[in-house]
């Protein structure tokens, strides 16, 4: 029986399973190229690791970087979203970040610009996932 009849539902999205070649290579780029954090790199077996990361000062989702462990999933690296902007890096400052991440060689499809609702440039991860540098006004 629930006894939690009247408490308020509370949810998050905690992480989401990014798939990638190798481990230490992702976490290389997300932590020196886009200056994440290693919030957790924990050997789980003999090929598995559970490795999350997550942006600098950030309280809500991590990236769970999960090595592709057979031919189906390597297809699926780097097109995850099939061609479409996937994951949205909120910042405070877009262009420190965006100057920053551009120092440290990550790669921007595009010039930054100035929408109604935000200041935004797409860029690519390490295997070609698209992402949005966003700052909401």
């Amino acid at each position: 029986m629930n006894t939690n009849m009247n408490k308020p539902i509370e949810q998050n999205i905690a992480s989401i399973a990014l798939l990638v070649n190798d481990y230490d290579e992702a976490i290389a780029f997300y932590t020196q190229q886009l200056q994440f954090t290693l919030v957790e790199d924990t050997q789980l077996d003999e090929e598995k690791r559970w490795v999350l990361v997550s942006p600098p000062n950030s309280t809500g989702t991590k990236l769970l970087l999960a090595k592709v462990s057979d031919d189906n999933q390597k297809l699926a690296v780097g097109n995850q979203a099939g061609g479409r902007v996937m994951l949205f890096l909120q910042t405070n400052d877009f262009w420190r970040d965006y100057n920053a991440m551009k120092d440290n060689g990550v790669n921007f499809k595009e010039q930054p610009r100035e929408e109604p609702y935000a200041t935004v440039a797409v860029f690519e991860d390490l295997y070609g996932n698209q992402w949005d540098l966003i700052e909401y006004k």
